[in-house]
C-alpha cells in the first residue's frame, strides 16, 4: 500500500546515531515518575538500548493523589520554590546520549526535572526527551528544555497519554528505530492532507475521541487534515476552546491542535493535544 513506506535503517551498532561513527555511543536513561507511567517508558527504552537508567527522586515526594499534587505545585509555582531531589548518581559527563523522561505538570516537565536540569549542565550531549501526559505538553516541554540547556543537542522526543500505555512498546519501538538508535524496519508516516472544514461525521468522530475528557469539553473542531496509518486513518484537527473564567490549574482557552486516531473496527481516541 502507497501509504505505508517500509525503511530500513542500517546501524553499525544498537545506539549509534550518525553515519561515520564507529564506537558505540554510551545512552543514559535519566527520568522522574509519580504515578509510574514515566518508569514504564523509561524502561522500554532502556531495555531496547541495554542503556543504563536511574529515577529522579524528590527528597519530600508528592502525593500520589492528583488533587494533592496539582494543589502542592500550584503552591510552590506561586512561591517560587523548587523541590529538592536526591542526589543523582550518574555521572553524565560518562554518557555521549541522555534520554530524559518527566511527566507533564502544567505544560512542562514536573519540578524534580527542573531542579535537576537547574543544576546539570549539558553542554555538548544529546538529549532525548520522553514524557507523559493527560493530553499533551511533548513540544512545549521540550521548548522549554532547549532554554534550561541551550548548549545540549535536543533530538526528536516521545509522548504518550497516560489513557495510551498499552501502545508504549509498539511506539517505542518504531520511535527508536526511527531515529536510528535501533536497526530495524519502521513505518514512515506521509503527511497530512491540507486543512478543510469539519464535516458532519469528522465531527462526530472529534467529539467521540475527546468526549470523555473534561479538559476538552469546551473544546470544538473547525478544521482537519488527514493520512492513513497502519491499520488505519489518522486525523489532525484544528479547534478552539470556548472563553471561559481563567484558572490557574487549567490550561488556555484558545486555538488548539488535536490528533485522533481511528483504527479500524475501534472507537476514536485523541493521542495528544498541542496549545
Amino acid at each position: 500500500m502507497k501509504a505505508f513506506k517500509l525503511f530500513t535503517i542500517i546501524a553499525a551498532t544498537v545506539t549509534l546515531l550518525s553515519c561515520g561513527h564507529k564506537k558505540a555511543q554510551k545512552v543514559l536513561v535519566l527520568y522522574y515518575s509519580q504515578t509510574g507511567n514515566t518508569e514504564i517508558v523509561a524502561n522500554e527504552i532502556a531495555q531496547r538500548l541495554h542503556a543504563d537508567v536511574e529515577r529522579i527522586e524528590a527528597v519530600n515526594p508528592y502525593d500520589s493523589d492528583f488533587r494533592q499534587t496539582i494543589e502542592r505545585c500550584m503552591k510552590e509555582r506561586e512561591e517560587d520554590v523548587l523541590p529538592d531531589i536526591q542526589p543523582v548518581k550518574s555521572d553524565i559527563s560518562n554518557y555521549d546520549v541522555v534520554f530524559i523522561g518527566y511527566p507533564v505538570w502544567f505544560g512542562t516537565y514536573a519540578p524534580p526535572v527542573i531542579t535537576y536540569l537547574n543544576n546539570t549542565d549539558f553542554g555538548g550531549k544529546k538529549i532525548v526527551p520522553f514524557c507523559t501526559f493527560g493530553s499533551g505538553g511533548l513540544e512545549s516541554s521540550v521548548a522549554d528544555l532547549r532554554m534550561a540547556q541551550p548548549n545540549a543537542e535536543i533530538l526528536e522526543g516521545y509522548g504518550v497519554r497516560a489513557a495510551r500505555m498499552d501502545a508504549v512498546p509498539h511506539e517505542i519501538d518504531q520511535f527508536l528505530k526511527a531515529n536510528g538508535f535501533i536497526k530495524g524496519e519502521y513505518i514512515k508516516l506521509d503527511e497530512f492532507s491540507d486543512q478543510h472544514p469539519v464535516t458532519e461525521e469528522e465531527s462526530a468522530i472529534f467529539d467521540a475521541a475527546v468526549g470523555d475528557y473534561p479538559m476538552m469539553k469546551n473544546v470544538k473542531a473547525a478544521t482537519v487534515a488527514t493520512r492513513v496509518i497502519a491499520g488505519g486513518t489518522e486525523y489532525l484537527f484544528v479547534a478552539s476552546d470556548k472563553p471561559r473564567d481563567p484558572k490557574p490549574d487549567m490550561p488556555p482557552a484558545g486555538e488548539l491542535k488535536v490528533y485522533v486516531t481511528v483504527a479500524n473496527g475501534e472507537a476514536p481516541v485523541f493521542t495528544k493535544v498541542v496549545r
